[in-house]
């Protein structure tokens, strides 16, 4: 299991769940539209959903269903940052 940063964080990134993650799993870049959890870091805690100020953050089993692509997406920005962008833009345009 882990948590995802869903679309509500797109042009927020208010990176309090940064500051909040004990295991620095939480990355996105200036340019990135929004911020990334990489499953292989997060140890499931969920220290960084309650600091979120949008409610972005999801346990991946309690992802609202129009979200669900978002746990592949998230898993994919740390192997193929590019594509999974690519995918993200495609949802939201």
């Amino acid at each position: 299991m882990t948590f995802v940063i869903t679309e509500r964080c797109i042009c927020v990134k208010d990176a309090s769940c940064v500051a909040a993650c004990p295991v620095d799993c939480i990355a996105g870049t200036q340019d990135d539209p929004m911020m990334f959890i990489d499953p292989a870091l997060c140890i499931d805690c969920a220290a960084c959903a309650p600091v979120c100020p949008v409610n972005a953050i999801y346990n991946e089993t309690e992802l609202p269903p129009e979200q669900a692509q978002l746990t592949a997406i998230n898993r994919q920005y740390f192997s193929d940052r590019d594509g999974a962008l690519d995918q993200l833009r495609s949802r939201t345009s």
